[in-house]
């Protein structure tokens, strides 16, 4: 049984519930109900709305476009708004025009401070690997004893013993 989108509460799935008790379908049950969050903040009685500052009503409310990022991160996977094509290709006021709607960010560059990145660039590849998280370790695989019993085994001559 697959369904196309997830479970979050009850509410989704009242009717099949009601309907897995009354025919006596524990299985059915049993499965719609594992099916559901497992999380408390998911359940219909715990959800709010969240109350707006005036800012975010105010935007919300003009359709404004988001606030111009200062700063962003190449080390990130997520793709950067550069206007400067349009600029190149259609003057002055397009590229004023795709500012206005899509900003782009002052200043791209990673993560790090100025100072940091500066000294991670001197330094090796795991090293700047570690310092940004992204270090993974090799798997070893551990050898099974009585494997590494019959090994021992086959090291020892068998003159020695006898």
């Amino acid at each position: 049984m697959q369904i196309d989108v997830p479970l979050v509460n009850e509410a989704q799935i009242g009717t099949r519930l009601n309907a897995a008790i009354e025919h006596n379908r524990r299985g059915e049950f049993a499965l719609l109900l594992s099916l559901l969050s497992v999380d408390a903040r998911d359940m219909a009685q715990f959800q709010w709305q969240k109350d707006l500052d005036t800012s975010e009503k105010l935007q919300q409310q003009f359709e404004l476009p988001p606030k111009q990022p200062l700063l962003t991160d190449l080390s990130l996977f997520e793709p950067i708004v550069d206007n400067s094509q349009v600029f190149m290709a259609q003057g002055a006021r397009a590229f004023q025009l795709k500012q206005a709607l899509r900003p782009e960010a002052l200043v791209i560059r990673g993560a790090e401070p100025m100072a940091m990145a500066e000294t991670l660039s001197n330094c090796d590849l795991t090293t700047q690997l570690r310092q940004r998280g992204r270090l993974t370790t090799p798997k070893i695989e551990v050898m099974h004893f009585a494997d590494q019993l019959a090994i021992q085994r086959n090291l020892i001559p068998l003159q020695a013993i006898a």
